[in-house]
């Protein structure tokens, strides 16, 4: 798509008719492959546990894995989690572009290929754009690990149970839920 020169925008990407999952790194753009089954079931797992909970509350808006938070400027960088949340006093007047910074709450969804170093860059890149928690989830490993700033991060397991502390007021549901199969 770009050669090692070219950079784009939020912008241009937003305006580029890609029907594949990429996101924008430092202008540059990063096609990503399909989630595999596992993943996408779990991913929309997570996503209804936390958007029946926002919405019961009405804490703010929930957003799939398709939505774009552009965190970084000059060059844009441009990030889509598999699950985010953003309180209701955050979330902007318009319904055009990708949104405005950093989600209060990213999840990201390991797949099998994923690298450890590209999780944890990307960890450490929602968290230096302000977002307050970000939680990675490993279908493999039937784990999630809570990255709070501020805070060792805390990794839970089938037995444990997940909440979301400040960040995701009352919530509150076993680790293995977000795991079950049909």
């Amino acid at each position: 798509m770009t050669t090692a020169t070219d950079t784009i925008t939020a912008e241009q990407l937003l305006d580029m008719a890609i029907d594949e999952p990429c996101e924008l790194i430092a202008g540059k753009l990063y096609m990503m492959t399909p989630a595999g089954h596992w993943h996408g079931q779990v991913e929309i797992n997570i996503g209804l546990l936390i958007a029946s909970h926002v919405k019961r509350r009405k804490l703010g808006a929930t957003y799939g894995g398709d939505t774009g938070f552009v965190i970084a400027r000059d060059p844009d960088t441009v990030l889509a989690p598999d699950v985010a949340f953003v309180r209701t006093e955050r979330l902007p007047d318009t319904t055009e572009g990708y949104f405005p910074g950093a989600p209060d709450l990213a999840v990201e969804v390991v797949s099998p290929g994923d690298r450890a170093k590209a999780v944890s860059d990307k960890v450490r890149a929602w968290q230096e754009a302000g977002c307050l928690a970000v939680w990675v989830v490993r279908p493999d490993a039937r784990t999630i690990t809570v990255h709070r700033g501020g805070a060792e991060p805390r990794t839970l397991g089938e037995t444990d149970t997940l909440d979301g502390g400040d960040v995701l007021p009352g919530f509150s549901c076993g680790v293995a839920e977000v795991f079950e199969r049909p």
